[in-house]
């Protein structure tokens, strides 16, 4: 089977330091056609890093080199890394000209978005047989960390109790710190951030949050209002929980604790031999504790199941793209910081999260 042709719209610090060298941990999978962004500088400086490793990729910039991709029948996928308020815009463009697009998170900037957005997607292809992969790079789902960890949960019973604790490192010596786009973002870093953290929280009870009460605060005028959010939640299984979440701590520390009837599982993000990534800890009945580390890989497993999708994917078949990349697992995630969001604007009034 002949690789499939893809591109990139973007050419910011993410896709220089993540999307270029875990693509090419897989290059053996894909042909890199072009990298894409508003300016020739900007496209230019990621092309000259990606050329390392994809020698004949080609460099594209402003509306010119944007036709160029939507025109290209040879481009099979389309990766859109750009500023989070345009990047549903240019991935229906893609879509609409036949493009299977992989989106970087979160899915919207809120859920009159994510509304407005499947409403157009449904629309355009309203009349047609099949429809091009539209999917979210959600990478925490493609966490070993949060599956294997899912398999732990019948040892500790029944669930008693949730708590999310984030607390961040987003400072100025943080590459992301000077984002523009994520300083006039609706919910600021909380959301843009807050989606992975609530995408973990899903995996890991295997259930939706049904509704939330929170309240919000803005206490570090460096960052953009809210950079603390403190959360009651409802899953649907009964169960209630806590999340809280602090943008820049002076002290960075990120936890997932679910308290059962008969245990306790634990995973907290930190390393091992000079290992980024997760250990999942499980104490049973008798205060016994196992413990398990998993390094960082999802970016890469998250790349690698949508080549595979997209290589796989043929138009009027019942062909399924795998589950943990669907647009509608991403807006579930903007559903319930949305909500919590909501319910700070009101003061701390519950508020049910919005299904998809």
């Amino acid at each position: 089977m002949t690789s499939p042709q893809i591109a990139i719209l973007g050419a910011g610090t993410f896709v220089k330091t993540q999307y270029i060298p875990r693509l090419a941990e897989i290059s053996h999978l894909f042909f890199l056609k072009s990298i894409w962004s508003r300016t020739q500088e900007s496209a230019q400086a990621a092309v000259d890093i990606a050329r390392n490793h994809f020698p004949q990729v080609e460099c594209k910039w402003g509306d010119s080199g944007l036709k160029d991709i939507l025109s290209d029948a040879s481009i099979l996928g389309v990766a859109v890394v750009l500023a989070g308020q345009a990047q549903v815009d240019f991935s229906l463009r893609l879509l609409k000209e036949g493009k299977h697009v992989l989106q970087e998170k979160p899915a919207a900037s809120s859920i009159s978005e994510v509304e407005a957005a499947l409403s157009q997607y449904n629309s355009i292809f309203a009349e047609s047989p099949s429809r091009p992969i539209w999917a979210v790079a959600e990478n925490y789902r493609f966490e070993p960390i949060f599956a294997e960890s899912k398999k732990l949960m019948p040892h500790i019973g029944e669930m008693m109790s949730v708590q999310v604790i984030v607390e961040g490192s987003m400072n100025s010596s943080n590459p992301y710190f000077a984002s523009t786009w994520r300083r006039n973002f609706a919910g600021g870093f909380i959301l843009d951030m807050g989606v992975h953290f609530i995408a973990g929280l899903r995996m890991l009870v295997g259930c939706e949050l049904e509704s939330v009460s929170a309240l919000t605060s803005h206490v570090d005028l460096s960052l953009p209002p809210p950079d603390n959010i403190s959360s009651l939640f409802k899953l649907e299984n009964g169960c209630s929980g806590v999340f809280q979440m602090i943008v820049a701590s002076r002290s960075p520390k990120i936890t997932w604790r679910v308290v059962g009837l008969t245990g306790t599982l634990q995973i907290e993000r930190g390393s091992k031999d000079g290992k980024q990534g997760y250990t999942v800890s499980l104490y049973n009945s008798d205060g016994q504790c196992t413990s398990y580390f998993y390094p960082f890989s999802g970016v890469t497993e998250e790349l690698k199941a949508f080549i595979h999708d997209i290589s796989n994917f043929k138009a009027g078949s019942s062909f399924e793209a795998d589950p943990r990349l669907s647009f509608a697992e991403g807006a579930r995630d903007v559903a319930v910081l949305d909500a919590m969001l909501e319910s700070a604007g009101k003061g701390g009034n519950l508020v049910h999260v919005r299904k998809f």
